[in-house]
C-alpha cells in the first residue's frame, strides 16, 4: 500500500481502469462512504464495491484519468475525466471532480461531482 495520500489516491484511480472492483478494495475503509453528487449516500466497503461490479458490467470501456490533484493534509481533491463506453459506444469523456478524506492509510470518505445531465448527454454520443 502506498504510504503518502497522492500515490494511495493516485493508485485508487488507475485501478477503474481495470475493470475488477477487487481492485479497488485495498484502498477502501471498511466504513468508507461514498456519494455521488444527485445520488444517494453509499455506506461500507461491500456496498461501495457492490455499485462499482455494476457499473463495470454495464460499461464496455472504463479509462480514468487524474487530470491534476492536491493533497492538504488527509485531504485530497482531484481533477478527473472518467472514460465511459456503452457497448458498442463512443468513450464519453466525463469530467469530474473528486474529494478523498484518508483515515488509516485508506479512503474513508469519497464524494464525486459530475454533472449528470452533461454525462447523460455524452453517453448518448
Amino acid at each position: 500500500m502506498p504510504t503518502d495520500n497522492d500515490t494511495l489516491v493516485r493508485e485508487f484511480v488507475e485501478a477503474f481502469n481495470t475493470k475488477d472492483s477487487g481492485n479497488l478494495a485495498q484502498y477502501l475503509h471498511p466504513e468508507v462512504v461514498f456519494q455521488n453528487y444527485g445520488d444517494a449516500e453509499i455506506a461500507g466497503r461491500d456496498a461501495v464495491l457492490q455499485v462499482w461490479t455494476s457499473v463495470f458490467a454495464a460499461f464496455e470501456q472504463v479509462e480514468f484519468e487524474t487530470l491534476h490533484q492536491a493533497v492538504n493534509g488527509d485531504v485530497v481533491l482531484a481533477e478527473q475525466v472518467h472514460g465511459l463506453g456503452l457497448p458498442g459506444g463512443p468513450l464519453a469523456p466525463i469530467k469530474n471532480v473528486a474529494v478523498y478524506e484518508i483515515r488509516d492509510g485508506m479512503i474513508a470518505a469519497w464524494r464525486d461531482y459530475t454533472n449528470p445531465e452533461y454525462s447523460r448527454t455524452l453517453l448518448q454520443g
